[in-house]
């Protein structure tokens, strides 16, 4: 990878690593997931998407831009716009099989259709994906998700807006909702998995019977590393909550991850909701895809690094008296994790800033790698305005992304990890 000189270098309370500023220019911009790679496949282009606003929630009909950096050239393009998005992951853009197609979540103004968009950049070419997209498996053949259009129904920020009245309301009995996988060579999505299959294949005719009235979501859903796998997570919600719009600081919802095996088959509950009684977040796919990682709390006090086995049977600490934070994923290698902190976490630094963390597996050595700002002065209104770093690797897994708040906007920063390695 080859990054321009034309990028800024930041060097606020001296990091550890290089660390480029890669939108110096308008700002207002993310890239999307900490499970996702902004990064084309080559590493020369970055994908990432400009907010029309950074004060307010995005509403039915707000539109924002799907942007190019050419890393090598330091400059940036707009490649198209979108109606499909929220703040903390955009339109969930994604890449596809190679440098010249990203994929998008849009939803057009006339109709509130909302669909998905694999869009060669360089010639205009686009291919409309049904139902929308939240995860591209790593081959750029085929895209999960949940209905986009409900997410909100249980937090803000990722999925898209259309008109409130014209939004589904999904039970664990519903043949209609569920995990979609979109063929994105035609566009043809089908339900891989409904939630009635789901719940009715994982659980007790007495959980059915105790949990039929209430709401339930498919919410976060991402591929494995090889493709093979699938993991999502689901969100119920009592009956009392129904009318809610922000669902996700109760303790009366339910979290569950399952995951199965990417055709359907395999599917079990890896972390069920037992688990997350004290609070937890941010599950993703360990490197050796035999287990998931994540933050939580169960009976240990503080949050915790764990990992969990695919079957369900251990969740366990990664170390006894190291707190978790934020984003955190393990590198390929075995040697270290990384994350970032949230600016309200106990870790960050009382002023705006927050820490990027790199912890080594074997000692629980720390280091700061790069301390920068995330505070928004709206998020005190609506903490869905937030800005979370997400810090991402690229293919090498020598790059990472995250984004920032520095000089009043959305930024995102790109940090050589070469000297780690």
């Amino acid at each position: 990878m080859i990054i321009s000189n034309k990028f800024p270098e930041y060097k606020n309370f001296n990091p550890k690593v290089p660390v480029y500023c890669v939108t110096p220019g308008e700002g207002r911009i993310i890239h999307r997931f900490f499970d996702t790679s902004p990064f084309s496949p080559s590493g020369r282009y970055m994908a990432l998407f400009r907010m029309p606003d950074e004060i307010d929630l995005p509403k039915p009909g707000d539109k924002g831009e799907i942007v190019i950096v050419d890393l090598e050239e330091g400059v940036e393009k707009v490649v198209a716009e979108s109606y499909g998005f929220e703040h903390q992951l955009g339109a969930n853009i994604n890449w596809g099989e190679n440098d010249n197609l990203v994929i998008y979540n849009d939803v057009d103004p006339e109709t509130w259709e909302y669909f998905g968009v694999k869009l060669n950049w360089k010639t205009g070419e686009k291919t409309r994906l049904e139902i929308g997209v939240y995860h591209v498996s790593p081959d750029g053949l085929e895209a999960c998700t949940g209905n986009p259009s409900c997410k909100w129904r249980t937090q803000s920020g990722y999925g898209l807006m259309i008109p409130q009245e014209l939004t589904k309301t999904v039970s664990i009995l519903s043949e209609d909702e569920g995990l979609f996988v979109t063929d994105t060579r035609t566009g043809k999505a089908r339900l891989l998995l409904s939630m009635k299959e789901i719940f009715e294949t994982c659980f007790s005719k007495e959980y059915i019977d105790e949990h039929k009235d209430g709401e339930c979501y498919l919410f976060h859903s991402k591929y494995s590393p090889s493709g093979n796998k699938i993991m999502f997570s689901t969100r119920w919600i009592p009956k009392e909550l129904h009318n809610r719009k922000e669902n996700i600081g109760t303790r009366k919802i339910r979290f569950i991850i399952f995951t199965c095996n990417r055709d359907g088959s395999n599917l079990q509950v890896s972390i069920g909701q037992e688990h997350w009684v004290n609070g937890g977040h941010h599950t993703t796919w360990h490197p050796n895809e035999e287990q998931l990682t994540m933050n939580i709390k169960k009976d240990w006090g503080e949050m915790r690094f764990a990992t969990a086995t695919l079957d369900g049977n251990c969740v366990k600490p990664v170390f006894d008296n190291i707190i978790g934070s934020g984003h955190p994923t393990f590198h390929p290698n075995g040697k270290f994790l990384i994350t970032d902190t949230y600016a309200h976490e106990s870790l960050s630094y009382g002023d705006g800033t927050i820490p990027l963390r790199l912890i080594y597996l074997e000692t629980g050595e720390e280091i700061t790698l790069v301390r920068i700002s995330t505070l928004t002065p709206y998020q005190e209104s609506n903490i869905a305005l937030r800005v979370d770093p997400h810090p991402a690797w690229d293919k090498t897994n020598r790059y990472v992304a995250f984004n920032a708040y520095e000089g009043g906007t959305r930024r995102v920063y790109v940090m050589d990890m070469e000297k780690y390695l």
